[in-house]
This record gives structure tokens, C-alpha cells and sequence, in this order.
């Protein structure tokens, strides 16, 4: 199944507030229920026993409404681990209850280096052509003490076909557009391995979840 990169109506505001908050609430039911939140939580855990640390800050890009990490922080409370969440999103609106936050162009951080234990992104790599995921990925790194996590979905035909066979359960029109629109442009576990070999990650590990998700950790050293 061929790539093709295709503009997703959300990312560019392309509705009335009224449906563009029933696509983001769209989203958290799927980041819910679909593997968004155990992705994200998964990855984390697994940086925490490696590295033997239960206290972690976390800079999540592209967070929208950072439901996902915020969900992910109270399950993990309940496991012993501490995360500290800060959100960084392109549109100000997204994120505007939020303290810990700034809004900001992910490919250009406006943060020192190594700001943050971890530098994290859900639904966002599949936004960006090889090119600027070289370029983000690189500039995590640059962000980040320990490791970059991105938490995004798998290309394939069955899971395209679940993408459309989901309408009844989605509420706007966006997200009945947006859903396989971000499937026919994800990427594959191989292709996300061959993207990162292009940054400076000391070394790789790719993960697949529940329901086509998959988790990709670039380990900074």
C-alpha cells in the first residue's frame, strides 16, 4: 500500500469550532480505546525501567488538548512513576487551559538543550514528510536528555478499511475525512527504522500496538 500525503482537515482549522471540538473528542476516544494511551504509557514505562528513574519530565509536541498525556500521567501514578507533562502545540487555542504549556513550530523548539527527560508526539509523525521527521526527530534530540517517543499509526490496507468502517462511531465530518486520510499517509515500522537511521539517535526501538499503532523510541545516548 502506497503512501499518499494528503492535507487533513483538522490540521488546518477547516470547520466550525463546534465541529472542530467534536473531531478532537473524536480523537480522545480513539486515542482511548484504540491504543493511543497504552502506546504512549507502554514506551514510558519501558524508559523508566531501563534507565531506573520514576520521576520524568515529559515535552509533549504537537499535543493538541494533551489529553493523551495527561491520561498516560494518572495511570502511571498509579504504577509508581511521576511524570511531569508540558505541552507544545502550533495553534494557542488547542492548548489554552493548560499552564504548562507554549505554542510553538515543532520543528524549531524554541528551548535549550536537553530541557526535558523525554521529548514525546502522538499522531504527528504521519503529518510530516521524511524530510521534516529527519528534522523533528533531530531537533527532540536535541531537546531531550534521554529519549524521543512517537506514538503513530501503522499504514496498512486491513487498518484502512477499519478507518472507514468506523463513520457511525465518529461525530464530525472532519474526523470522517481525517481518519483514513491519516492511515493512506502513515508510515510502516521499516519505513519509521530507515527515517530515524537519518537522525542522530545512539540507537532504535520499534514497537507494534493494539490496533495498528506502533511506537518508535530514539534513544538519545
Amino acid at each position: 500500500m502506497k503512501r499518499i500525503p494528503t492535507r487533513e482537515l483538522l490540521d488546518t482549522d477547516s470547520g466550525t469550532p463546534a465541529e472542530i471540538a467534536a473531531s478532537l473528542a473524536d480523537l480522545r476516544r480513539v486515542n482511548r480505546w484504540f491504543g493511543g494511551v497504552s502506546t504512549t504509557q507502554w514506551m514510558i514505562e519501558l524508559v523508566s525501567e531501563a534507565i531506573g528513574k520514576s520521576s520524568l519530565s515529559l515535552l509533549e509536541v504537537a499535543a493538541g488538548s494533551g489529553d493523551v498525556p495527561h491520561m498516560v500521567r494518572e495511570r502511571l501514578q498509579q504504577r509508581g512513576i511521576t511524570l511531569e507533562v508540558t505541552l507544545l502545540d502550533r495553534a494557542p487555542s488547542h492548548i489554552r487551559d493548560h499552564t504548562r504549556a507554549l505554542s510553538a513550530d515543532a520543528l524549531a523548539i524554541p528551548l535549550r538543550d536537553a530541557s526535558f527527560d523525554l521529548v514525546g508526539c502522538g499522531l504527528f509523525a504521519h503529518h510530516l514528510n521524511p524530510g521534516e521527521f529527519v528534522q523533528f526527530v533531530q531537533e527532540a534530540l536535541r531537546v531531550c536528555r534521554i529519549a524521543v517517543l512517537i506514538n503513530d499509526l501503522v499504514r496498512d490496507p486491513i487498518h484502512l478499511a477499519m478507518a472507514y468502517a468506523g463513520y457511525p462511531l465518529y461525530h464530525s465530518r472532519l474526523t470522517r475525512h481525517d481518519a483514513p486520510a491519516s492511515v493512506r499517509q502513515a508510515y510502516t515500522p521499516g519505513e519509521m527504522r530507515e527515517m530515524l537511521k537519518q537522525t542522530g539517535a545512539a540507537r532504535v526501538e520499534i514497537s507494534r500496538h493494539y490496533l495498528f499503532r506502533m511506537g518508535a523510541i530514539a534513544w538519545k545516548v
